[in-house]
Formats: C-alpha cells, sequence, structure tokens
C-alpha cells in the first residue's frame, strides 16, 4: 500500500515541486497552504509523513508542528532556509523528525524520505527477553511500550530506536557516530544536530532530572552511555 504524504507550503513552486517528484515515486499526496489547514487536513484522514514548512500564514510550521505532536508521533520533516541553524534546531525540539534545507534535489528529498519512513516502523523482535528494566525504567519489547515508573511514557519511532541503542548496549559507550549510523542511517553519520536535539528530548521524557540523567550519560569527547545499575 502507497505511502501517503501530506505536504505544507504556501509556495506554489515548492508545493508543485515536491508534489511531482514524490507523486513519480509511487507515494500518494495531499497538500496544505497552511498550518490551518494541514491540521484539518490531518484530521480527517490517514497520513504517513508531514513535510512542513516553516515561514507560512495563519499558522507558522512550529506552532503546526507542535499541535500535531499533541496527540500523534507522525513523522515529520521540516523545511527550512539555508543557514537558519535555529530553526532546524527549534523545530527538531518541537519534535520533528528531521529537516531539509531550501533549497534541496529530488535526490535529497526522496532519500530523508525514504529515511523517516524506514525509521517510523518501530522494530519489535529485539531478542530473546521481552522486557528490560534499567532503575525505574521499563520497555516491553513486545509491545514497544516503556514506563518510568507506572507512568507510561510516549516515544515517536526515532525516540524508541535510539533507546533500544542504549538498552541492547548497557555499559557501553557508544559513539555519536555509532548512534546516528544504527538509528538515522550511514548516511546521517555527521549529522550531530539531529543527534544533540533527540537525546535531550529523549532525557526531558524518561529522565526525573534532565540535567542529572542516570539512563543516559554523557561521557565528555568520548559519546554516550548507559551505565550498568547496581545489582
Amino acid at each position: 500500500m502507497s505511502k501517503r504524504v501530506l505536504i505544507v507550503d504556501d509556495e506554489p513552486r515548492y508545493l508543485r515541486l515536491l508534489e511531482a517528484n514524490l507523486r513519480t515515486e509511487g507515494y500518494e499526496v495531499a497538500t496544505a497552504q497552511d498550518g490551518v489547514q494541514a491540521v484539518d487536513i490531518f484530521s480527517s484522514q490517514p497520513i504517513d509523513l508531514i513535510l512542513l514548512d516553516i515561514m507560512m500564514p495563519r499558522m507558522d510550521g512550529f506552532s503546526t508542528c507542535q499541535r500535531i505532536r499533541e496527540y500523534s508521533n507522525v513523522p515529520i520533516i521540516m523545511l527550512t532556509a539555508k543557514g537558519e541553524e535555529q530553526d532546524r534546531v527549534r523545530g527538531l525540539d518541537l519534535g520533528a523528525d528531521d529537516y531539509l534545507v531550501k533549497p534541496f534535489s529530488a535526490t535529497e528529498l526522496l532519500a530523508r524520505v525514504r529515511a523517516v519512513l524506514r525509521r517510523s516502523q518501530i522494530p519489535t523482535d529485539t531478542g530473546q527477553t521481552r522486557f528490560f528494566s534499567h532503575d525505574d525504567l521499563k520497555v516491553d519489547f513486545a509491545r514497544a511500550e516503556v514506563w518510568r515508573g507506572e507512568q507510561a511514557i510516549s516515544l515517536s519511532a526515532t525516540e524508541y530506536r535510539l533507546l533500544l541503542q542504549f538498552a541492547h548496549n548497557v555499559g557501553s559507550i557508544l559513539t555519536s557516530e555509532d548512534l546516528l549510523t544504527g538509528v538515522w542511517g550511514p548516511e546521517y553519520k555527521t549529522e550531530k544536530e539531529i543527534l544533540w536535539v533527540s537525546i535531550a528530548r529523549l532525557r526531558q521524557k524518561l529522565e526525573e532530572d534532565p540535567h542529572s540523567p542516570k539512563h543516559i550519560v554523557t561521557r565528555s569527547g568520548l559519546g554516550y552511555l548507559m551505565p550498568p545499575t547496581e545489582s
């Protein structure tokens, strides 16, 4: 079954370009010209991925991403202007899965879409044991569910994949390149900005005190570590 992509951009030129490239590759496409229209469309039909521009009338991309993240973990790729690093970081911090910097090629667009859709498939076959515990953190691999104490934690597919890297490597330092390659794919191995923001978001959800983490610890100059728990 074809994946359905919602393109949100107030520039007709980009809408036509994006739609043509995606349809050529077999994707179904819906379009919106502002955030209000995008939320209405997303609420009324199944959408597998959103391409979301930032600068739009009525409701900009940041507000739209934030609104959708209140009730859905659908993959979102932000479309940002060249050189606007703060926009990329803010979009990722609000829950976007990736970003594309305008102008971009059809090859780059399709590669990012494939990569994000691939990550949206949450893995459930993760080994022999069903449950994993780390202090107050518990993961049910069979159901891809996560709890902190008695509280269920909602993670995006990317955040869950990132957590699995640590759960499967307790006590081992994982470099930024290890994590980027393992979660996002080899084409992302230098995209440290995405990793930094994703680690910060994951800590906000998993840690009692994100500024003094016990599940995902930074080893300066080396990488990240889930420390062994005391038996």
